[in-house]
């Protein structure tokens, strides 16, 4: 059955080597910081401010993974101050078509996915995650 072939790959060594992969792609920080790097090199500061959410630690730490798979480069300028800048390297450019066909399937299904979860949670399921509480009404002054 050639159909399911690509099942096989994935499944190979019990799917150790796609999470792996997939663990460090698929998370939400490193897809922002790809989409940010992008079109340009970025000193830390701008790439920081660019990412809304994203605390120091963890974009530094999700860089450093990044530049550790290969996917960002690093280059440190004698200047001073010192100067960092972060780009992607052609692995990570390579990213970006895979990364725009998963955020255009998002979008085309998002209304299917909010009326499944609506359905899910009026069945009697719980939400898979709380719902953040509403900040407090402004008191008219």
């Amino acid at each position: 059955m050639p159909q399911y072939e690509h099942t096989c790959m994935i499944r190979g060594d019990g799917g150790r080597t796609i999470r792996t992969v997939l663990d460090r792609i698929c998370d939400k920080w490193t897809l922002l910081i790809v989409a940010t790097l992008d079109q340009k090199r970025l000193r830390f500061t701008d790439l920081h401010r660019q990412i809304p959410g994203i605390s120091q630690r963890m974009l530094t730490l999700t860089l450093r993974n990044l530049e550790r798979d290969g996917l960002v480069s690093r280059t440190v300028y004698a200047e001073v101050p010192p100067r960092v800048e972060y780009a992607l390297t052609p692995n990570g450019r390579s990213l970006i078509p895979p990364a725009l066909a998963l955020a255009d399937w998002a979008i085309e299904h998002i209304a299917d996915i909010e009326a499944s979860r609506t359905a899910y949670e009026t069945r009697g399921g719980r939400p898979s995650r709380p719902a953040a509480p509403l900040p407090p009404a402004a008191e008219p002054g």
